[in-house]
């Protein structure tokens, strides 16, 4: 149940994230929303720059390849042939990310994860110490990567040109408030910079979250809590120090100085501290999960991360319904707190829907679907006893 309840921690993470870009399309381009600009306004998005942005991606890609190492013991049981069944559920994952990300949110991760966990089949058989040495040294050489880059701007003082950026920024909100056919295009044009982003900055960090998690299911560091008291301490020390260090120039680059070296180099420091972060707050959980009174935050939580597929593109329907021309079409006339509160709230909601729904059902309706897409036959519908 841990690490359903860490999965579904990391979802209401990566909607308080996402939200905020289908709220407005300023958010990224490097300017601001000009109809909020107030202190208040300023202030959320600083918190959710600090302590959300770059950081539950992360703790839900160490949970992909955790749960890798689950879909292979549960292979060997069963004396199934795993390497088929697992490139048929890549394949579903990716297809699945190409229409969300066309219809419903250009900042797909599945096509992201579809592609890498082919690394990841390739790489299952390392070991736990290998692969952490692996995820270090990728982690490494991206951020120095990012290093030498700002190195390299640095004497032109470049930034980003606002007055184009915030022109562009006014044309997508128009797009994104017109028809279907009007939101699609939009999505079409924002990809390339998308792909850019994944490519470079959540790609390898992903693929090292990936490979932790491989390494800490083979552990089954999961599976024993209390057995890692010590280290979950450590990782909460250094988490919040570093990590929160390194969240606070992530934000103060991206918000005050966009397009600057600083930026790239901020994005480098934030490659090493924001798994740190990420580490320190599944340490946090999970000493919570593991003492007595965590029986109600397993409950709220649990459910919607046995549900994340289902859930994650759900968040993405609810946010376009609300934000696009597909419904309401109120991109750019929220502001930031009324975005994260409605975060909140769907949140909520899809806990309390998840509960109701996995009493009937032994599996969320998208997951049924790509566990019949990867098994070739259909799981059961219904809990037994229904």
């Amino acid at each position: 149940m841990s690490v359903d309840a860490l999965r579904g921690f990391a979802l209401l993470g990566i909607l308080i994230v996402n939200i905020t870009y289908l709220a407005s399309a300023y958010h990224g381009t490097g300017v601001e929303d000009p109809g909020f600009d107030s202190p208040t306004d300023n202030a959320v998005r600083t918190l959710v720059a600090v302590f959300f942005e770059a950081k539950f991606f992360l703790l839900f890609s160490f949970l992909f390849g955790y749960s890798f190492t689950l879909q292979l013991a549960s292979a060997a049981r069963t004396g199934t042939g795993f390497t088929p069944r697992f490139l048929r559920r890549l394949t579903g994952l990716f297809a699945l990310g190409a229409v969300h990300a066309v219809v419903l949110f250009p900042g797909d991760i599945l096509t992201t994860y579809a592609v890498l966990g082919l690394v990841l089949l390739a790489l299952h058989r390392i070991r736990p110490r290998t692969a952490i040495c692996t995820a270090a040294v990728l982690l490494a050489v991206t951020s120095a990567a990012y290093a030498l880059l700002a190195a390299a701007l640095w004497p032109a003082h470049g930034s980003v040109d606002k007055a184009a950026a915030a022109a562009e920024a006014a044309a997508a909100t128009d797009a994104l408030r017109g028809n279907a056919a009007s939101v699609i295009t939009a999505h079409l044009e924002q990809l390339p910079d998308v792909a850019f982003l994944l490519v470079f900055f959540q790609a390898p960090a992903a693929l090292a979250a990936f490979v932790l998690g491989l390494a800490a299911g083979q552990q089954q560091a999961l599976t024993r809590i209390s057995a890692h008291r010590r280290m979950l301490r450590r990782l909460q020390t250094a988490g919040f120090s570093l990590g929160l260090t390194g969240g606070v120039v992530y934000a103060h680059a991206s918000l005050a100085h966009p397009g600057t070296a600083y930026q790239v180099l901020a994005l480098g420091i934030d490659v090493i501290t924001a798994p740190l972060l990420a580490a320190a707050y599944a340490a946090t959980l999970l000493r919570l999960l593991d003492s007595r009174p965590a029986g109600t935050l397993e409950t709220v939580l649990a459910p919607a991360g046995r549900m994340a597929l289902t859930n994650y593109l759900t968040q993405s329907l609810v946010g376009t319904l609300l934000f696009t021309g597909y419904g309401a079409a109120l991109i750019g006339h929220v502001p930031p707190a009324g975005v994260t509160a409605i975060a909140l709230m769907l949140f909520t909601g899809q806990a309390a829907a998840s509960h109701w729904w996995l009493i009937r059902h032994p599996y969320g309706p998208v997951e049924w679907g790509l566990r019949t897409w990867t098994n070739l036959s259909p799981p059961r519908w219904k809990t037994l006893g229904q």
